[in-house]
């Protein structure tokens, strides 16, 4: 049997001397001062006639027209199996927002506001203007080119090399969404009050690994598979990778900085990296009402994990999980079963009533009429974006049943690989990890597609932000289909030998 090929490559996605446009509040952060790197980590695999190329971004999202763009670029390497690259987001608000970055269905929700709107008031959304600030199809075109050079060099870098598997476990994601005794649920609700039920979803600490070395033992890479998104510094105004960043660092201390670190984000649509129980303050005011407490108590836990000493705690947390893990390494594989499928399916589309609709444009209206000409806040501006985002799904819905993505399906040996574009419900992946005839199942959350939010039907019975049906473009029987149409692919791989 052939030796696996391993290439890997980092390349930097700052835009050096040039402002951007944090992407991932409701609200505008301008910033050119660098925390942390982003960059785009490029893993490129090669065995028996098969291939895979996995492209992780320190990006809040990579939807299907930045993907579209990094192919066209490749088209000039046909050496390169275009169809066969992945690109996934860690999620961080920490970096830079670009033309087409989530996936709408139909008309856009700013598209809405446009219409309803009078002019000044949908100015207030969007207010800076300069030339030093780099966005739109200008950023769309810079990250292309930086992943699509990722892609190359690590292609071209592909030589013979072995791997292992390890497995570690490490507190970084908890459930965000808080359940009250009406039936209700919130994200970031609050947990000190009396009607406080229970945290909707549980966590998962397991972090499935994969480490590449060269022929003699040198190792050159890691890829980590964390069920929480990067979002510790998610309301600063600085660009930053987040606790990857600090995963990296550490590491590196270690191993050199010649060390790769792919990370990937496993189902997590309802995760995040603090304690709602235990709740500690941010070391600094933030601009979002849903996370102010009025004078909570005092709780001895983890520094704020909205913050840099909470992002440097968690990115030690995973660094030390991989040391032990590398220590525990005692077989390498050389030759292993590849299999690489590329799918399409078929979504059904969340679908909004008459009603829904109805009541969503009238309180775009009435906001409007009884605010006057005043600028949009934080809070108007998340409200408006989801009433907004109801009339555009009952929009798309009259021509469209459902939404195709694109899902990738793998065996590497005894380890399965699997793709989706959501920010996926944990409950989604667990069920998934469970009935997989895999040794380990490494599962990619937001990979070739920006397509929202995932959420159970417990959550969308409880409802708020993540399960609106304008959170995403499926609801709980599309992450039933993804569930069983996974199962069926990976399972089918193992069971024919």
């Amino acid at each position: 049997m052939d030796q696996i090929k391993i290439g890997w490559a980092e390349v930097s996605l700052v835009p050096e001397g040039r402002k951007v446009n944090l992407y991932g509040q409701f609200y505008e952060r301008i910033t050119s001062e660098v925390e942390s790197p982003v960059t785009v980590t490029a893993l490129a695999l090669e065995c028996q006639g098969e291939s895979a190329i996995f492209c992780s971004c320190d990006l809040v999202d990579v939807g299907t027209t930045l993907l579209a763009s990094v192919r066209a670029l490749l088209k000039n390497r046909p050496d390169i199996p275009a169809d066969k690259v992945m690109t996934n987001a860690i999620h961080t608000h920490t970096s830079l927002g670009y033309a087409g970055l989530s996936d709408p269905v139909g008309g856009s929700g700013l598209g809405v506001l446009r219409q309803i709107m009078p002019d000044a008031k949908y100015e207030s959304l969007v207010s800076y203007e300069g030339e030093d600030l780099m966005e739109g199809e200008e950023a769309l075109a810079f990250l292309a080119e930086r992943i699509a050079q990722a892609v190359t060099k690590a292609w071209d870098n592909r030589k013979a090399g072995k791997y292992a598997a390890g497995f570690g476990r490490a507190a970084v994601g908890m459930c965000r969404r808080v359940c009250y005794d009406d039936g209700s649920a919130k994200m970031w609700g609050d947990t000190s009050l009396a009607n406080f039920e229970a945290l909707e979803g549980g966590n998962d600490s397991g972090i499935e690994l994969l480490f590449t070395y060269t022929p003699d033992g040198r190792l050159t890479g890691v890829v980590a598979n964390v069920a929480c998104p990067a979002q510790v510094l998610e309301h600063r105004s600085f660009i930053s990778s987040d606790y990857w960043g600090k995963v990296k660092e550490n590491l590196r201390k270690n191993h050199g900085e010649d060390l790769y670190v792919l990370g990937i984000c496993s189902p997590a649509g309802d995760m995040c990296p603090r304690d709602m129980v235990r709740w500690v303050e941010p070391e600094t005011p933030i601009n979002d009402p849903n996370i102010i407490r009025n004078n909570p108590p005092y709780k001895r836990q983890d520094p704020s994990m909205f913050d840099l000493k909470g992002c440097a705690l968690i990115g030690r947390r995973i660094a030390t999980e991989i040391e032990w893990a590398l220590e525990d390494v005692k077989e390498y594989v050389e030759a292993p079963v590849f299999r690489h499928e590329v799918c399409t399916l078929d979504m059904p589309l969340r679908r909004v009533t008459i009603a829904e609709r109805d009541k969503a444009e009238k309180a775009i209206r009435e906001f409007c009429r009884e605010n006057g000409d005043k600028p949009i806040d934080y809070v108007a501006a998340a409200a408006m974006h989801v009433h907004a985002g109801t009339i555009a799904r009952y929009e798309a819905q009259q021509t469209i049943e459902v939404v195709p993505i694109e899902v990738h399906f793998m065996r590497l040996g005894d380890l399965a690989f699997a793709t989706n574009p959501y920010e996926l419900f944990l409950d989604y992946g667990n069920k998934i990890r469970a009935r997989s005839l895999a040794a380990q199942t490494f599962l990619i959350q937001l990979c070739c597609g920006a397509r929202g939010y995932l959420p159970t039907k417990k959550a969308e019975a409880g409802s708020h932000y993540s399960a609106y049906v304008s959170s995403g473009s499926a609801g709980h029987a599309g992450g039933d289909l993804l569930v069983r149409e996974t199962l069926h692919h990976i399972n089918k791989m193992f069971s024919e030998e």
